[in-house]
């Protein structure tokens, strides 16, 4: 899921998010296969995290097996 935020004035009610309010500085999480449909709304909405990045940092985070030493 990706995040995104709404800076709009007022609160509005997202259908697609099932009728919830959302209030104005409030991030939200929406579908991956939808946040182009949120940021092409630069008046109202703002990216904070792109589909995918979590499983990127998940993935950037993860350290590699180290190998014993044969001493």
């Amino acid at each position: 899921m990706a995040r995104v935020r709404f800076i709009g004035p007022e609160p509005v009610t997202v259908p697609e998010l099932g009728s919830r309010a959302v209030q104005p500085d409030e991030v939200v999480e929406v579908p991956d296969g939808r946040f182009d449909g949120y940021v092409c709304q630069p008046q109202a909405w703002e990216s904070v995290e792109e589909p995918g990045a979590r499983s990127a940092k998940k993935t950037a985070g993860a350290k590699p097996a180290s190998k014993g030493s044969d001493d």
